[in-house]
């Protein structure tokens, strides 16, 4: 797979670039959105055949957010370390 990557510019200055065909090669579409330190990772998953007699598009979103992207841990450092000793 060949890599595309695009950028827009906004018009109060902010960049957006689009990449495609870099990460989740299993999915049948990725696309990864970056804005400042912001990322974000859209894949797509669909059937190779289609059901006769489906009147809609079944749809599932999965969101998860990384905290330890950020050097955040959930729980704390006292609660997973322990307490210092004297």
């Amino acid at each position: 797979m060949n890599v595309i990557k695009k950028t827009v510019e906004l018009p109060d200055g902010r960049t957006i670039s689009i990449e495609t065909g870099k990460l989740a090669k299993q999915a049948d579409g990725a696309v990864m959105l970056t804005m400042g330190n912001t990322m974000l990772l859209a894949t797509v998953c669909a059937a190779k055949d289609a059901v006769p007699g489906t009147d809609f598009m079944p749809l599932q979103v999965e969101y998860r957010e990384k905290f330890s992207a950020a050097g955040r841990f959930p729980g704390g450092f006292t609660k997973r370390e322990g307490k210092a000793s004297d």
